[in-house]
């Protein structure tokens, strides 16, 4: 009998490609991070998302997640709202009036960085949380989802929840798509990308004022 667990489709087709989405993952348990990260950029490129617009930054574990993810999309709007003479500390590179010495008038300018214009529409949290001998696993699967929460509805930016809370190793391999039995699982990651994009599309369309 097939199992009845997962997504249904989205009742239509959503459109990455200007959509602008940052990935904040956790370091614990590497090998299970790694697949889901990977599962989850082929899934944004796949949904349209452009690499240039595919941020990727990483913490120690899961319980820095929710400071990460809040300080990520706050510095978004700092990238979106600055220039790049304001990144760089005022240098100017390549301006139209800037004098050039006689004796390298033939070297091209260089060229001037294009910096983010928008910030964040969504950002995935992906971390892995297995279970061990004591209450610590508890007390973090707790704190990180429900601060994960708090985030999205403090800065109005989906938040998509990507921490495996498994039992075992195994169940982690799993839902990364590398299970060790003959059957290799799903990577969960892929879910999670599509959630990004639908939700940011969704966030967008709401924010305008149209349903």
């Amino acid at each position: 009998m097939s199992s009845i667990k997962g997504p249904a489709p989205p009742p239509t087709k959503f459109d990455g490609l200007p959509l602008r989405i940052a990935i904040v993952h956790s370091r614990w348990n590497k090998t299970v991070i790694d697949a889901l990260v990977a599962g989850t950029v082929a899934k944004l490129r796949e949904q349209g998302v452009k690499e240039s617009n595919i941020v990727i930054q990483s913490v120690p574990g899961s319980f820095e997640l929710p400071l990460a993810c809040s300080k990520v999309i706050a510095g978004s709007h700092v990238q979106a709202g600055a220039t790049a003479t304001d990144l760089l500390g005022g240098l100017n590179f390549g301006s139209m009036n800037s004098p050039r010495p006689g004796s390298r008038a033939s070297t091209p300018a260089p060229a001037v960085t294009a910096m983010p214009s928008q910030p964040f529409d969504a950002v995935i949290a992906i971390g892995v949380l297995i279970k061990g001998s004591t209450m610590h696993f508890e007390y973090i699967c707790d704190s990180v989802s429900h601060a994960l929460m708090r985030v999205q509805l403090d800065t109005g930016v989906p938040v998509i929840f990507g921490v495996l809370t498994a039992l075992s190793d195994d169940q982690a391999l799993e839902r990364a798509g590398i299970g060790r039995g003959e059957s290799k699982g799903h990577n969960h990651g892929e879910d999670w990308a599509a959630a990004a994009v639908e939700m940011a599309s969704h966030s967008r369309r709401w924010g305008e004022g149209k349903f």
